[in-house]
């Protein structure tokens, strides 16, 4: 029961911690929008699903995956 104790005492620092941030919450949003471009704009435009457009099967994928990493 101890270490459920201090668990929640341990989260409760850095939730109290983050609510009195001011400069902070600003720079946490920052870097959260850039995940999201980085993540999910970026891997559409320029992160195609290769196997999906040149293969139909997956027994093709995967023949094409291990040609490509054994170099056979």
């Amino acid at each position: 029961m101890e270490r459920i104790k201090s668990l929640k005492d341990f989260f409760q620092m850095y939730i109290d911690g983050f609510r009195s941030m001011t400069v902070g919450k600003t720079l946490w949003l920052i870097i959260l929008l850039k995940l999201f471009i980085m993540f999910a704009i970026l891997k559409v435009f320029f992160f195609p699903n290769f196997l999906n457009s040149k293969f139909d099967t997956d027994q093709q994928k995967s023949n094409f995956v291990e040609q490509q990493l054994t170099g056979k």
